[in-house]
């Protein structure tokens, strides 16, 4: 089994215990680099909600995410919101996406939201 890293559970414990989303983080998880801030689980699955329920074709499946997490212990997940894939010099979605990360996944990590440019 996988002893994730303490420092990346200490900074998700920390994000989840202030409901405080301006923690920005870089992960390398199964070769992708993902980059963007993290949030806490209950604002990322209630964002996530929002956005299926607004959608046609995915509507029903919004009652998932608005069901409340019932985990004990630290967090075994990073939550990141506005995150993009880095593939190159560009990042995807340009706009920002929704991520969830296993924590026992992150192979490599760093503080901080890279950012991408096309020059």
């Amino acid at each position: 089994m996988v002893k994730p890293d303490e420092l990346i559970v200490e900074i998700a414990a920390l994000v989840e215990s202030g409901q405080n989303s301006r923690m920005s983080l870089t992960v390398v998880t199964g070769g992708a680099v993902i980059t963007g801030r993290l949030a806490p689980e209950a604002v990322w699955r209630q964002r996530v909600a929002e956005v299926l329920t607004g959608s046609a074709q995915l509507s029903r499946f919004s009652a998932v995410f608005d069901a409340r997490a019932k985990r004990e212990g630290p967090p075994t997940h990073l939550h990141f919101h506005v995150a993009r894939i880095l593939q190159g010099a560009v990042g995807i979605p340009e706009t920002g996406g929704m991520y969830r990360v296993a924590i026992e996944d992150v192979s490599a990590w760093t503080v901080g939201d890279f950012s991408y440019s096309d020059h």
